[in-house]
């Protein structure tokens, strides 16, 4: 798997249905969600009849080109996606959305997230006869849709849906509808919004303010929504639903523009700030962010505080995320490339620097040294979310304990290991108070606290199998 900075984001997956500019939309929409994936991009449209897409790998301006944008132009109907691979290689059969072809019709499917129990339908469905044409786990809702002989549409996709368990956030076109779902935990993101009259989806509300769209609200846990020429139906396709969104997403995936419930992460992160200044018994001279998700925690510690806040790293826009980068000395070299201190700003000082969160501690080691190196007196590293002690199954690629510092470290252990001055974690009852003030109804804190809201079926590593789980 590719190496980290922090986290690596899920993917992000986008959908309009009736609108005369339908693939231009999507195009502005995944721009907006780039951050949540850069392996591959795709567009799927559709014209009533039938079916015609378009992906690459890379960026979506390296993936798609403009002759390929201009095929899909008279299309109204379409979806779209960017990725990065939390299960399947980094390969062009992996990117979405995927296309399929059948005398039943065709089908177009993008996906956020990931199948706990994937393995076992797709052997299921091999022994039943199915040949997979891509090593992802999505693929595995379009065979069981394909293979349920019900007559009614939705039918098919509820009782497809009801046999997958794990984290998804889907998109479904056919001919003449869109199908929204999302899992019964609402583990991954996804949002309704309208444009010039027209439904759109996204996985950020940031995607709707790209092309213009009006944020509507959240799609709810195990949620069915179908967009067609009779306009929207709302459903459920499970009664069991138990709110668990993930944690990280109010924390470091999300852009600080996007909403959450009507509420900004930004203002979100930005009072995670606030209580960590509560909890960190700390003097200093400045606050400083790591830029960017980092920044308005950083604020909310500054305000909470009465330390004043400095911009003591700058980041260079211009190069590669460094969980790209494979390999350790790779990593840090790539680290070294985009973060920079301030001298004037950190010298003879101080500081305490604010970070979202620690992975491997690569990142803040760096930082650390940095900013000594700059001339600071010291240096006291503050992070606006717990201890991040377990593997994601989720659809975030951290899937082993030995990836992860603070799972074989102590705090003062790591604090030596990053050589900061101190180092002081949000509490979990903290970060919580936080989420539920802001209209959240719940939240997985799997990997902070190892409580896991679904059973792990099939993704369990060998070193992993000492991993206690809880369903729900």
């Amino acid at each position: 798997m590719y190496d980290i900075h922090g986290l690596n984001e899920e993917c992000g997956v986008f959908g309009v249905f009736n609108h005369p500019h339908a693939s231009e939309l999507t195009y502005m929409a995944l721009h907006s969600l780039q951050h949540r994936g850069q392996e591959g991009a795709g567009i799927v449209c559709s014209n009533g009849e039938y079916l015609f897409g378009a992906r690459g790998m890379g960026l979506l301006t390296e993936a798609l080109s403009q002759e390929q944008l201009m095929s899909l132009e008279t299309f109204p109907h379409a979806i779209g996606h960017v990725r990065y691979a939390t299960t399947g290689g980094s390969e062009i059969s992996n990117v979405q959305p995927f296309l399929f072809k059948s005398h039943k019709g065709d089908l177009g499917l993008a996906h956020n997230g990931n199948l706990v129990n994937a393995i076992s339908v797709r052997e299921a469905l091999e022994d039943d006869g199915a040949i997979f044409q891509t090593s992802s786990d999505s693929e595995v809702l379009a065979h069981l849709i394909r293979k349920n002989k019900s007559p009614d549409r939705k039918q098919r996709i509820k009782t497809a849906l009801r046999q997958l368990k794990g984290a998804f956030a889907f998109v479904i076109l056919d001919e003449d509808s869109l199908t929204i779902a999302l899992d019964d935990h609402g583990v991954r993101p996804l949002m309704l919004g309208m444009v010039d009259g027209a439904y759109c989806v996204a996985s950020e509300t940031c995607a709707f303010t790209a092309i213009g769209a009006e944020y509507i609200r959240d799609i709810e846990p195990g949620e069915l929504i179908t967009l067609s020429d009779k306009g929207i139906e709302f459903d459920y396709y499970t009664d069991t639903r138990h709110p668990n969104m993930c944690s990280m997403e109010y924390i470091y995936f999300a852009r600080a523009d996007s909403e959450f419930r009507n509420t900004s992460t930004y203002t979100i992160r930005k009072s995670l700030g606030r209580e960590l200044a509560r909890e960190m018994d700390v003097s200093a001279d400045i606050v400083i962010g790591v830029p960017d998700s980092s920044l308005a925690a950083a604020k909310g510690f500054s305000e909470a505080s009465g330390i004043p806040q400095e911009q003591g790293l700058l980041k260079n826009r211009y190069v590669g995320r460094t969980f790209i980068s494979k390999g350790q000395e790779a990593r840090e070299r790539a680290v070294r490339m985009k973060l920079s201190p301030v001298r004037d700003v950190v010298e003879g000082k101080s500081v305490i620097v604010i970070d979202d969160s620690i992975v491997r501690g690569t990142t803040s080691r760096f930082i650390v040294k940095a900013l000594k190196k700059a001339g600071a007196r010291e240096v006291h590293m503050g992070v606006s979310s717990p201890p991040l002690k377990n593997p994601c199954f989720y659809g975030i690629d951290v899937s082993t304990h030995a990836e992860i510092i603070a799972s074989q470290k102590s705090t003062e252990e790591i604090r030596d290991e990053i050589g900061a001055d101190s180092l002081t974690y949000l509490s979990v009852d903290a970060m919580h108070d936080v989420y539920y003030s802001y209209g959240s109804k719940g939240q997985c804190d799997a990997c902070f606290t190892g409580n896991y809201p679904i059973d792990i079926i099939d993704r369990l590593l060998p070193q992993e199998k000492d991993l206690k789980t809880k369903g729900v």
